[in-house]
């Protein structure tokens, strides 16, 4: 049973594949403060050291023999509002801090200076080792870097910022043509009937996939139907132009799609699975092939405003990313 936060379906703006980076530590002796905002799973290597210790898949400080606590600095990959977080301890039984707090601060012009005023996000809370900590985060302010604190020392596996990325809309040319549904356009992946083998998220994620698991590829399927993904643009708009790629996807690609589309508004994620099966028809169902860029325009249905699509794949397998190229509305 998946007991996580409902912000967990948000964008990690703190996701290195968007490019965030972890600019400065007190101190990573043992484990380099990068691997913080790693987007894979931690991992544990057994029996495996490097020169300074054991090998540790997270950030990692001395044992502290003086006054004073470590701290990380992290630049945000996307700035944006911060919904929630995840302190995950994963792997660090005997070594996590006892206690953590986060700090936030609005620097788009370059990294924040010693003069910076910091915004404090999460009071100082109790850590486990071996777990995830989630907390809300209640602060209306956007933030391109956050101050994670621990307390006095130790090694914490991964952290997770969610929110929403900050798009000024306002100031977007309505006759420009941009990716909807693209995460940096706070596109998100909302629901999925099937990610076996790689997460739906992955979709709407920056440039092509970097291999086959850097796409969403569903089980192999033993019945009747066909597997489905709904996504959420970032800003309701007319799609023109769609493009899906299946990079990397060669003997396991789907041997077709077709897109539905609606603009939804109110309901829940659940809710909006359900519905979709009645949406109308955004792209007719187009053959796909291995490892190509497939750009669909004259194939495209002209439906007005839309905000979710539901791709259908046909039966099953793999594609790397989804593009819906069009102007926002309203």
């Amino acid at each position: 049973m998946d007991n996580r936060p409902d912000f967990v379906k948000l964008v990690n703006l703190a996701s290195s594949r968007l490019g965030t980076e972890a600019i400065y530590a007190t101190d990573d002796f043992f484990a380099d403060k990068q691997r913080l905002v790693d987007d894979a799973p931690p991992e544990w290597k057994e029996g495996v050291y490097d020169e300074n210790g054991k090998w540790m898949d997270g950030w990692e400080s001395r044992r502290k023999r003086e006054e004073g606590h470590d701290y990380c600095v992290i630049r945000l990959g996307l700035p944006g509002k911060i919904i929630g977080v995840d302190i995950d301890t994963s792997h660090f039984t005997g070594n996590y801090p006892p206690s953590a707090s986060l700090e936030g601060c609005y620097c788009p012009d370059g990294n924040p200076t010693d003069e910076q005023q910091w915004e404090e996000l999460l009071p100082s809370m109790n850590l486990q080792g071996d777990s995830h900590h989630f907390a809300d985060i209640y602060s209306d302010n956007p933030f391109t870097h956050v101050r994670f604190h621990i307390y006095p020392d130790g090694g914490v596996a991964r952290l997770r910022v969610y929110g929403h990325p900050e798009i000024d809309w306002e100031r977007v040319n309505p006759e420009s043509e941009l990716d909807l549904v693209a995460v940096e356009n706070g596109g998100r992946a909302l629901a999925c009937n099937d990610q076996h083998f790689g997460h739906m998220s992955n979709l709407i994620m920056p440039g092509r996939g970097v291999n086959m698991g850097d796409g969403w590829e569903t089980a192999r399927r033993r019945v009747p139907g066909n597997d489905w993904v709904i996504l959420s643009m970032g800003h309701a708009g007319l799609v023109e132009r769609i493009v899906i790629d299946t990079a990397h996807f060669k003997g396991n690609f789907p041997d077709s799609v077709s897109i539905q589309a609606a603009f939804v508004e109110g309901g829940t994620d659940e809710q909006i699975a359900t519905q979709s099966l009645f949406w109308r028809e955004l792209l007719p169902s187009q053959k796909l092939s291995a490892d190509a860029i497939h750009q669909f325009a004259d194939q495209v249905n002209n439906l007005g405003p839309i905000s979710h699509v539901r791709v259908n794949i046909f039966p099953d397998g793999g594609i790397s990313r989804v593009r819906l190229f069009g102007r926002k509305s309203g």
